[in-house]
């Protein structure tokens, strides 16, 4: 392989031969291929081991957060010469079945999606999930400070208790506060009676975007986008069970915890929202006062 380098790719090659490719770099590494073997083998084996541990989904951008030492352009190049790849979006469909009776609701968040400070800034939305049993609906309550998946729900059907469902979640787990604002679309599931009793009980302001507008609920929209790009259309499901604990386990055990997110200076969701509590605590601890139970 070393000797046909300049010729063939080391993907290719490692692929007719069944060996690892960074097995084969680590080699050139010990000296392999000569007396000065390859000085990047072990980043290169670095930057395959971190998209592997992504399950292949990570771009140059988020395996060099991982990897400081590095710059993006060495990350691009290691990259190519493994010939490996992240996951790249596709293009989307608009979901959303607007209540033209809907009553008149304010825009609170207007396109700014910031914030400071975790559990009062929120946005959601739902998506389909095609199964061998049918339609499956997935919603999500998403934190604007952190970027975190903080409610998700699933039902075979798309009625109002499925967004509410998963701001009950949400709120049952301690990520909404009095007062704060959930920002959807204006599809009828948001803009229903049912939608609005939960939010009055619940002291939760609602706010919607405009009709047919996606930038008006970006954040929630481009959750969608990677988590179909990352998980769902690599996949199938022949059940709607199936597809429901693919969900979780990508948005709990991946999105959240592990995978490194652009907006938020490449923490992780979990990560910055621990944080955040972690600072809350020990300022309620520096002034005498012990958090109740929830």
């Amino acid at each position: 392989m070393a000797a046909e380098r300049a010729r063939l790719s080391v993907a290719a090659m490692a692929r007719v031969l069944g060996v690892s490719r960074s097995g084969f770099y680590a080699w050139l590494g010990r000296g392999g291929a000569g007396e000065q073997g390859d000085p990047w083998a072990a980043d290169r084996a670095a930057v395959e081991r971190a998209w592997l541990d992504s399950g292949r989904r990570m771009g140059a951008r988020s395996i060099r957060s991982l990897l400081p030492h590095l710059t993006l352009y060495r990350v691009r190049r290691l990259m190519r010469e493994l010939g490996i790849r992240g996951v790249h979006p596709r293009s989307s469909r608009r979901t959303t079945v607007p209540d033209p009776g809907a009553p008149a609701r304010p825009d609170l968040i207007r396109r700014d999606f910031a914030s400071a400070v975790p559990t009062t800034r929120l946005v959601g939305d739902i998506t389909y999930l095609r199964t061998g049993q049918g339609w499956l609906y997935m919603a999500t309550v998403i934190d604007l400070c952190t970027r975190m998946v903080v409610g998700l729900s699933f039902s075979e059907r798309m009625g109002a208790e499925l967004p509410i469902s998963a701001l009950e979640s949400a709120r049952g787990r301690g990520y909404v506060a009095g007062g704060a604002v959930f920002h959807s679309d204006r599809g009828s599931q948001y803009t229903s009676r049912a939608m609005a009793e939960w939010a009055a009980a619940s002291d939760v302001r609602l706010s919607v975007g405009r009709t047919g507008s996606c930038h008006d609920n970006a954040v929630a929209e481009s959750f969608f986008g990677t988590f179909k790009n990352e998980m769902y259309h690599l996949r199938s499901f022949a059940t709607r069970e199936e597809a429901r604990l693919a969900s979780i386990e990508y948005v709990e055990g991946y999105y959240n915890t592990r995978r490194p997110h652009s907006s938020i200076g490449y923490q992780t969701p979990a990560g910055k929202m621990a944080a955040f509590f972690e600072r809350f605590e020990a300022a309620m601890e520096s002034e005498g006062v012990v958090p109740s139970a929830a």
